[in-house]
């Protein structure tokens, strides 16, 4: 037990949660492990999330708030990347508690660069992902000890997020620095997002799954109409492309690629909504959109 549990056991806990750390480090898998549900899409790709995304966990005596942020990286300066790193930094300053996520062994730029940016005040634990992967264990503790002399850190946990291997641990730890609260949200909720921002999210994971490393990062999803018929969303996207050449990378052969992204997309959405979707899908070309502020903040960067 820590000092912020001490004498408070019955009360009632609730607090935000900030997951932090460098690109594809596999924030947006824990923070659906955690919940137990998919909230934050997930790719291989560096830079699959964008938004700072709400994942609400509720238990009886606590409400976690995971915070999933996109990956703090230095190499790119287009205002895309500049809206995505302004994201983390503002996460960092709203929350009770920081997950700051690396990966077992390695310490790189990307993790300096995140610790660097750790408040005085914070209180953070580390979290030491893909621990199960390590081969030689007798580097684990060289590791956190090298670690620790950039921060000082309130909690040293090793997971594997992709496992859930002692992730219960991770939770544990956390509810001790909640602070003691109301919730914050019903219940029954997973996520602060819309219907309609999931929608796009899932329709944008898929496109980065199946077009593996065929286009590059300038692409986006807008979602031009989503209507309400009884039970059953009927959902018309755009994907948003930088070049003309892009255009024909997405729809693919006779339009087999398209239909296939939004098919399982549709899929995806179906099972979170439990309800029936029709998804209609179509690409256009808006050059230059990954540096325009005034394009970002109508495709829902702020």
């Amino acid at each position: 037990m820590n000092e912020h549990s001490a004498g408070t056991d019955d009360a009632f806990r609730c607090g935000l949660v900030a997951i932090v750390g460098r690109p594809n480090v596999g924030k947006s898998t824990l923070s659906n492990r955690l919940v137990g549900q998919k909230i934050s899409i997930v790719s291989r790709k560096a830079q699959t999330t964008r938004h700072r995304i709400h994942a609400v966990l509720t238990e009886p005596d606590a409400q976690f708030v995971f915070v999933d942020t996109p990956g703090f990286q230095r190499q790119h300066g287009s205002a895309l990347n500049r809206v995505m790193n302004r994201t983390v930094t503002q996460a960092l300053a709203d929350v009770d508690l920081v997950f700051l996520l690396v990966e077992a062994g390695r310490l790189s730029d990307g993790d300096r660069a995140v610790i660097g940016l750790l408040p005085d005040a914070a209180r953070v634990v580390l979290v030491i992902n893909k621990a199960d992967r390590l081969r030689d264990k007798t580097r684990l503790l060289p590791y956190i000890d090298e670690v620790q002399g950039l921060y000082p850190f309130a909690e040293i946990v090793p997971i594997s997020a992709e496992k859930g291997d002692n992730v219960d641990r991770l939770l544990e730890v956390a509810r001790g620095y909640l602070p003691v609260a109301e919730p914050m949200f019903d219940e029954d909720a997973i996520t602060d997002r819309s219907e309609r921002f999931m929608a796009s999210e899932f329709l944008r994971e898929k496109l980065f799954r199946l077009l593996g490393d065929e286009l590059p990062y300038g692409m986006a999803v807008e979602i031009e109409k989503y209507e309400l018929e009884g039970t059953m969303r009927r959902i018309h996207a755009a994907v948003i492309v930088d070049k003309p050449g892009h255009k024909g990378i997405v729809i693919g052969r006779n339009g087999e690629k398209l239909k296939r992204i939004a098919s399982d997309a549709r899929r995806e959405l179906e099972h979170l909504l439990e309800a029936k979707v029709f998804l209609e899908v179509w690409v256009k070309v808006r050059s230059g959109w990954s540096d325009d502020e005034r394009a970002l903040k109508s495709l829902g960067y702020e």
